[in-house]
């Protein structure tokens, strides 16, 4: 186990963020993603859009992911393909998401929002895996709360060194909070080094339970 000390919040980023979700090949029940035609032709699609977009000045970047494992959780988003969206600040969220050239790819809205807080520096390395974790809440808590909560488990005892928790601006959103998070490892590796803890059924799974939230984990690697 790490003796390393928990990470200190850093300032929260000052953009909005729109996430999207897309299917690009026929939906699968298995938990790992491969490669496929229509995967790397919708890849390459949005790809070229997101370079177009970054010229926006309403845009401060965009970044795009394909899948590589979903567990096969009731709820979880399923999309072959994601694509991340900073807007410049949240007052462009609206002007952005309904502008012609994003309701054009015909993605799914899985979060409108800002960033609540975070520690660290999510994409500091782009070559790593990418967790997006989507959290329902069903409980009055507020699950920040419950977010900041669980940061010292995981940056003290799994060493993860970032975490940035997305919170929809709409109260009726899907999800009550997104967390995007750069793995120091593979999917299967943190799962495990996660499953084989006692404290992470006491303190995580335990914090979830009593707060009434849910966690729907995928794993994506960044394309750009």
């Amino acid at each position: 186990m790490s003796t390393r000390a928990p990470l200190p919040l850093t300032d929260a980023e000052p953009h909005g963020f729109i996430y999207l979700g897309f299917h690009a090949d026929k939906p699968q029940k298995a938990p790992i993603y491969h490669q496929t035609a229509p995967r790397r032709e919708a890849a390459d699609r949005l790809t070229e859009a997101a370079k177009e977009f970054e010229q926006r000045p309403d845009v401060h970047s965009v970044r795009v992911f394909r899948a590589r494992l979903i567990p096969p959780l009731r709820g979880a988003p399923r999309h072959d393909l994601a694509m991340l969206i900073r807007t410049t600040r949240p007052d462009d969220l609206d002007r952005v998401r309904n502008s012609s050239a994003v309701k054009a790819l015909a993605g799914t809205e899985i979060l409108i929002g800002t960033n609540a807080a975070r520690i660290g520096e999510t994409e500091a390395n782009r070559d790593a895996i990418f967790l997006f974790n989507h959290f329902t809440a069903s409980g009055g808590t507020d699950p920040v709360d419950t977010w900041l909560g669980l940061t010292d488990w995981y940056t003290s005892t799994i060493d993860v060194d970032n975490s940035t928790a997305l919170r929809p601006v709409d109260n009726s959103a899907e999800f009550a909070i997104i967390n995007y998070v750069r793995l120091p490892s593979g999917p299967l590796r943190l799962l495990l080094n996660q499953l084989l803890r006692p404290s992470f059924h006491r303190v995580v799974r335990g914090t979830l339970k009593r707060n009434q939230m849910r966690s729907l984990p995928g794993f994506y690697r960044m394309i750009t």
